[in-house]
């Protein structure tokens, strides 16, 4: 009879699947509350996934749900439209979560803070409980009574004369102010080649001026000097490497060269 393999332990005594599912609770749940339509639904599971948040909660859309129109839109997003939960109200979809942030930007009546998305991402990064997000519905946001159940108010500083962001535009902006705090793929740094060397560099300048002076380009000679300093300008303030001035040089000696025969 086999034996299954012994869990991977990690150095804090945790198993590799228990790490996974204590990572996973520190992400912030996106709940979309009354969303009205299923494309933006859709976008949002988009922004979503591309900054690393996969659990989605939604509360009394508008169309129900599922809503065949929020495929499509979730460009591959599909593992967070297939888990996504439904809610009847707000207050249920953020019962096991101890930390709420309500993502409005109109002015509200009540007395609690106001934070901006960093200071957000700061606050779920700090800490290993449940957090999530509301969003409320496109036309007319969340509901005073819907912001109170929050901890706090996350906006962000927008122009005050057009205050139009849509909901999956409002997702991935604090989507991504959290994800700045992980370890989400950035393009590879390819480290600079070394400088090239002064000698190397004036080689190359002094290689240019001697063929241009054979060729007539010196004119007139009272602008001499300074045509020289112009072209010596140009050579030294780019930062060039060895590879790149032996490069050029080559150029050169192709150019004022005989052709070479294919």
């Amino acid at each position: 009879m086999s034996v299954p393999p012994a869990p991977l332990i990690l150095s804090s005594g945790r198993s590799e699947a228990e790490g996974r599912v204590s990572k996973d609770r520190c992400k912030p749940i996106i709940v979309l509350v009354r969303p009205q339509l299923g494309q933006n639904i859709g976008k949002a599971a988009r922004a979503m996934l591309n900054f690393g948040l996969t659990e989605m909660r939604l509360v009394a859309p508008r169309d129900g749900w599922p809503n065949p129109d929020a495929g499509p839109s979730a460009s591959g997003a599909d593992v967070v439209l297939e888990n996504a939960q439904l809610f009847d109200t707000a207050e249920a979809a953020i019962a096991d979560c101890s930390q709420v942030f309500a993502s409005t930007v109109r002015r509200r009546d009540l007395v609690m803070p106001v934070l901006g998305p960093e200071q957000m991402a700061d606050r779920i990064h700090a800490s290993n409980e449940r957090a999530a997000i509301l969003f409320g519905a496109e036309r007319s946001g969340l509901e005073t009574e819907e912001v109170a159940l929050a901890n706090a108010i996350v906006t962000v500083p927008i122009n005050p004369d057009f205050g139009s962001l849509n909901l999956a535009q409002a997702v991935i902006l604090l989507a991504y102010e959290w994800s700045k705090r992980t370890g989400l793929a950035q393009p590879p740094v390819k480290e600079l080649e070394p400088a090239a060397v002064h000698g190397e560099v004036e080689g190359l300048i002094g290689q240019l001026n001697e063929e241009l002076d054979k060729k007539g380009y010196f004119h007139p000679p009272s602008r001499t000097q300074a045509t020289k300093n112009t072209l010596r300008t140009i050579f030294t303030k780019t930062g060039w490497s060895s590879r790149e001035v032996k490069a050029v040089r080559g150029i050169i000696r192709a150019l004022v060269g005989p052709v070479r025969e294919r």
